[in-house]
């Protein structure tokens, strides 16, 4: 019966081989989990320390494993023959003396305030899609205003050459009428002398 008993597969899991592996706290393993995604499946590994081992080799016998992520700890507790399990790989193993290693968690916070003792204090940020859109808007606004303003210079300097140049012309103009008066006048002065000097009779002296 024993025999019959141990041919008939109750479980798609080498469970066999699971309890080969000897799991035990202090262990770093690598879990290959499978995930069920929109109809397919995919493998997914969780690496890290196993904190603790519970129900030794019974069918709900389980095991808890601690990793640190982007400075945040995960846990997850996987039963050790989860057929969800694809694969386990025990990549290093230490030598602890305690059967629970929980007290990691209170050192991984010792450890993060002695750490944020030298934080400094920065402000720093990524700007939303709004402020983005702000700020091109400013930007822009800004742009068009320089623009406008430069324009508007551009205009003003144009227009103080050209009354510059009216100026001037006007002034070469009254200097080129005043020079022909003054020709003029001195010529009718000429014209006059001479025709008075015409006039002048010259009177024969009488003898005594």
């Amino acid at each position: 019966m024993n025999n019959v008993m141990e041919k008939i597969k109750t479980s798609p899991v080498n469970v066999a081989e699971r309890k080969a592996l000897g799991i035990k706290p202090g262990d770093t393993v690598k879990v290959h989990q499978k995930i069920q995604d929109k109809g397919k499946t995919r493998i997914q590994v969780f690496d890290g320390l196993v904190l603790a081992r519970k129900h030794g080799d019974e069918a709900g016998a389980t095991f808890t494993v601690r990793k640190v992520t982007s400075g945040v700890g995960v846990e997850k507790i996987f039963p050790l023959y989860s057929p969800l399990i694809d694969k386990i790989e025990i990549v290093k193993r230490a030598k602890v003396r305690r059967a629970k290693l929980y007290y990691i968690r209170e050192k991984v916070n010792r450890e993060i305030k002695r750490q944020m003792r030298r934080m400094r204090l920065v402000n720093l940020g990524t700007e939303s899609e709004a402020e983005a859109a702000a700020r091109a808007e400013a930007e822009a606004k800004a742009a068009e205003e320089a623009a406008a303003q430069a324009a508007t210079e551009a205009e003003a300097k144009a227009a103080e050459v050209e009354q510059a140049a009216t100026t001037q012309e006007q002034e070469t103009a009254n200097t080129t009428a005043e020079t022909t008066e003054t020709t003029e006048t001195k010529e009718e002065e000429v014209k006059t002398e001479e025709a008075t000097e015409e006039k002048v009779e010259v009177v024969p002296e009488t003898k005594k």
